[in-house]
């Protein structure tokens, strides 16, 4: 198999991290951790190849579809160190990788289109699109090759060059799909690059780079924004969401339960659009909590690799500590365990299903994202109230309202103050669709066309009519 950028960066090979399995605790492998003063040869050969990857679109489209077909013949090895290095059952790594050779093809097939602007004036006047360069897309633990491929696949295809580093809790995987691709793809187009900080910090801030692409916090989100300002690169910011469910006093509880537990449960609730509060309505909010609790209490948790397993672990030690924090914090503050509520019993990063009643609407829990599997219903008894509530964080990436009524479901869902909102479902989005947040849950947009063009600037050319 072809070696990676970090194998070839010499005399350094000596400075590694131990890359943990959190169904264990216990570390099973090794990473490079490169160091901030390798950025300069790594983004200087980006430099490089983008000179070539950019002159040749139908080059780049064939390589790209060539790419796709590569990340599906290594699916089975792709998927089973995803599963080891970041805990998700075996089948959702198996989807991840899939939607990962999906977003490959889909962009090798989009180009952008040169637009004539008439405006009466005797010239001829064409906007055309031009690549930015060299990209570094920075990628979080928790869906580490997906959200890598929705940041390279579109730069790709734009004729840019791309230098991706994982988050050090996922590095085995995407260092695996780095030397995939490598096969398909030109030399130093695409550069995966593995380490602890500053590392991060340094390739959002190296004066090569022109666009910087991040999924994380928002506290870190703020600092990439900063580092990349200081050589005005562009960014493209998604930075997590505190998504509400809305169930207005129409819903068929039995018949929406399980699409309600697994859009907050999913992943281990590790998903940035994930539902992280519910708000039910108050002669329904018993109903409520005991479906989802029973639901919480009754799926398999367990090592990802069991294919018995439905929810695996939490990713990481420090995400395990901070959900032990905010669901104590709730429960001291007169919350309910309806389920869980405790961290698992043995090794690994396990924590019980935990769904929340009698929270006090200002808890952290409700206020934060929790990210993990802990889940707060709420009731209300006026639906102005509800969505005021859910309007009411510093986020806006997602949410959904539930109901019988589409019609009224749909008005409900105009109300809310987010990048997507959803009908009776939630976080399910297509490769053709824009996503973006507002408020602190992002800057820039990305999927579809709109990604595409976040990747491109605009080349306007003059000319004199003819004649």
């Amino acid at each position: 198999m072809p070696t990676s950028e970090a194998d070839r960066v010499p005399g350094r090979l000596g400075i590694r991290f131990p890359v943990v399995d959190p169904a264990t605790g216990e570390a099973f492998d090794e990473a490079p951790d490169q160091q901030p003063d390798e950025l300069d040869g790594v983004v200087d050969r980006a430099y490089g190849a983008w000179r070539g990857w950019r002159a040749d679109p139908a080059a780049r489209t064939a390589a790209l579809r060539v790419a796709a077909g590569a990340v599906e013949a290594a699916g089975d090895d792709l998927a089973r160190l995803l599963t080891r290095e970041q805990g998700k059952p075996l089948a959702e790594s198996c989807a991840e990788v899939a939607r990962t050779a999906a977003r490959l093809r889909y962009f090798a097939d989009l180009a952008p289109r040169t637009r004539r602007i008439v405006d009466g004036r005797p010239v001829r006047s064409e906007v055309r699109w031009r690549p930015l360069g060299p990209v570094a897309a920075i990628v979080p633990w928790n869906f580490p090759l997906q959200l890598a491929a929705a940041k390279f696949a579109p730069a790709l295809a734009a004729g840019n060059t791309v230098v991706l580093k994982p988050s050090p809790f996922t590095p085995l995987a995407t260092r695996l799909l780095g030397s995939v691709l490598a096969a398909a793809l030109p030399e130093d187009v695409l550069t995966v690059v593995t380490g602890r900080e500053p590392l991060g910090a340094r390739l959002a801030s190296h004066p090569g780079i022109r666009h910087v692409t991040f999924t994380g916090s928002v506290s870190t989100g703020r600092a990439v924004a900063e580092a990349a300002g200081a050589s005005l690169a562009r960014v493209t910011l998604e930075l997590g969401g505190n998504d509400a469910a809305v169930l207005l006093d129409d819903v068929d509880v039995d018949r929406i339960a399980d699409r309600l537990f697994w859009a907050a449960f999913r992943n281990c609730g590790q998903v940035c659009m994930a539902v992280k509060r519910v708000y039910a309505p108050a002669r329904l909010h018993a109903e409520v909590v005991e479906a989802l609790a029973h639901r919480a209490k009754t799926v398999t948790v367990g090592a990802g690799l069991d294919p018995d397993t439905r929810l695996g672990p939490v990713s990481n030690a420090p995400q395990l500590a901070r959900i032990e924090q905010i669901t104590q914090h709730a429960l001291a503050d007169g919350a309910r365990a309806a389920a869980g509520g405790h961290r698992l019993d043995g090794p690994g990063y396990f924590f019980a299903p935990t769904v929340l009643t009698d929270v006090p609407p200002g808890a952290p829990v409700v206020t934060g994202e929790q990210f993990g599997p802990v889940l707060p219903v709420l009731p209300y008894r006026k639906l102005d109230e509800a969505v005021d509530a859910a309007n009411g964080t510093g986020f806006g990436l997602g949410g959904s309202v539930w109901g019988t009524d589409l019609d009224r479901a749909e008005a409900v869902a105009e109300r809310l103050e987010c990048g997507t909102a959803w009908v009776n479902h939630h976080a399910e989005l297509s490769l053709a669709q824009p996503f973006a947040g507002v408020k602190d849950s992002g800057v820039g947009v990305a999927g579809g066309l709109w990604g595409l063009y976040g990747n491109l600037r605009p080349f306007v050319v003059h000319r004199p009519q003819e004649g």
